[in-house]
Parts: C-alpha cells; structure tokens; sequence
C-alpha cells in the first residue's frame, strides 16, 4: 500500500461518507499520467501534458480533458479515440496500483456503519476494474462514475448523485478528494471535503 504520511480523519459529524477513487483511495496517479502520456504520443502529441498540469486536471473526465488539450495547443485529437487509447494504456498498467494506506484503513472502519460510496471521473468499465484489483469491490454501496451523470467535475452533480443513492442529504455526507476539480465539486454539492495529499508523479512525458 501506498502512504500520504500522517493523516488524521474524523469519527463524526457526518452521515455518509463519499470516496473519490485514484489519488484518493487509490495510488494510480501515476499510472495515469504514464497512460496519458503513451495514449498522447501514439496520436503525435507527445509531450504536451505536462505533469502540473496532469494534476490540475485531476479528477475531470477524459473525453474533457482532450478537448480542452485541444483548445491549448491547438491540436485537432478525436476525444473519443484518445480516450480509447488512454484506456487501454492504463489498463495495462493495472497491476502497478495499491491502495493508499489511511484512506483505506478508514474505509474499512466504517464498513456495515455508515452509507460509503464512490463518486470518480474515471469510466465505470475502468473503475471497476480498478476497484476489483485492490480488492475493495464490496465496500461500498454506490460507485457513480463519469458515465453516470452529464456534467463531470468540477460540477457537482457526481457527488450530488452518490448523496442521493445513499439517501443521504449532501450537506450530511463526508468526501475525500484529491484533485482540485473534484474538491470543488464536492464543495459546490455542499459537502464537507478533506483533501487528500498527492505524491507528485517522477516520470517524464
């Protein structure tokens, strides 16, 4: 498993508890900038994700990120095709990611006592299958996913829907987040938010 250092997460004061998933309960951050930076390179944009800005764009979905990549360096990559590409780059990749440590050790505590669910940018065919490789699959009781809503973060609308699985008012749900757009998303949703810490990837693109 994968360690943030000391981290402290509190006992109460919340109803429901929702999970981003990489970077947050997952250590697959770099797993997905090394995806990214394959998927980009096989359509002659390599090197055009920079690593800041790979984490600043944290957490959006990624047919978003290509179009925005596309308004940035003036590229005409198809979002669907990239997409793809980024997918199957980091599903090869899937046997490289762990849990991160206190993140999980405090979703464990509150199994069977309190309403957990995921709400991740990620496509549902991937964070199943991510969930599933950690061995955490039946933890939790909702996991709504890009393919789940029309708007991804940072709007609000993935966290208001796990609330609203869980039958839990947003305003009495906890979520743990990493990335910028996802904090504020679940900030928007009216969410408590703890930001979790990121490593900073080493590799190059």
């Amino acid at each position: 498993m994968a360690s943030i250092g000391p981290f402290s997460f509190p006992s109460s004061g919340f109803e429901a508890v929702i999970f981003d998933c990489d970077g947050t309960l997952v250590d697959s951050m770099p797993a997905h900038f090394e995806a990214w930076c394959e998927a980009l390179a096989l359509y002659g944009a390599g090197g055009v994700f920079k690593e800041d800005v790979f984490f600043a764009m944290g957490g959006r979905p990624t047919l978003d990120i290509v179009v925005e990549l596309n308004d940035e360096y003036n590229l005409r990559l198809d979002p669907v095709s990239v997409a793809q590409a980024k997918r199957e780059c980091f599903l090869k990749r899937l046997h490289t990611i762990t849990l991160i440590e206190e993140v999980a050790r405090f979703a464990e505590g509150l199994r069977g006592r309190v309403p957990m669910a995921i709400a991740t940018g990620g496509s549902r065919h991937v964070i199943e299958k991510t969930l599933k490789i950690v061995g955490v699959s039946d933890w939790f009781d909702e996991v709504v996913t890009a393919d789940d809503v029309s708007e991804g973060k940072p709007a609000p609308d993935i966290f208001l829907k796990a609330a609203n699985l869980l039958a839990v008012d947003p305003t009495k749900c906890l979520a743990l987040e990493d990335a910028p757009a996802g904090i504020l998303a679940a900030q928007r949703a009216g969410m408590q938010v703890i930001a979790i810490p990121c490593p900073l990837v080493s590799s190059g693109c």
